[in-house]
């Protein structure tokens, strides 16, 4: 009994020690560590693209944290866009990329679609968005069908 108790009373000592108390507000003591993703930027617009076409963009983004950014998944919220980034972790200062394919073939009309990058950094989710319009393609000339005659 005596054991658990001071157990317990070293355990809330050493935890209350952690943080400082000034003015009523509770201040944490120590440093951020981390890893911080910033992108160039987080939406691209295709404007008019022909349908067939496969419009790829590269979103460029560096690590300003303090600590390696690891990738950890690039969904596409449809199947039509493919999503290519870098694998390895990225050192504090690099730089990396998320490029996203997006195949128009049979997609005519406007599109707007989102990369979801789930990652260790802070906030460990950010959202990419590419739009634009798919001009339907000119339907191709059939020939005629022929019979031989008798």
């Amino acid at each position: 009994m005596k054991r658990t108790f001071l157990t317990l009373l070293v355990a809330i000592g050493l935890a209350s020690s952690g943080f400082a108390q000034t003015g009523g507000n509770t201040v944490k003591l120590g440093t951020a560590d981390g890893s911080k993703i910033e992108f160039e930027k987080n939406q691209h617009d295709f404007g008019t693209i022909k349908e067939g076409t496969q419009a790829t963009v590269s979103f460029n983004f560096k690590n300003t944290g303090n600590a390696p950014l690891v990738l950890n998944s690039v969904q596409a919220s449809c199947g039509c866009t493919t999503p290519k980034w870098t694998r390895e972790p990225i050192a504090p200062g690099a730089t990396g990329e998320v490029t996203a394919i997006y195949n128009s073939k049979g997609r005519p009309g406007n599109f707007t679609k989102t990369i979801t990058v789930k990652h260790n950094g802070e906030g460990a989710v950010e959202y990419l968005t590419i739009r634009g319009f798919v001009e339907k393609a000119a339907p191709k000339p059939t020939s005629p069908v022929q019979t031989p005659q008798k």
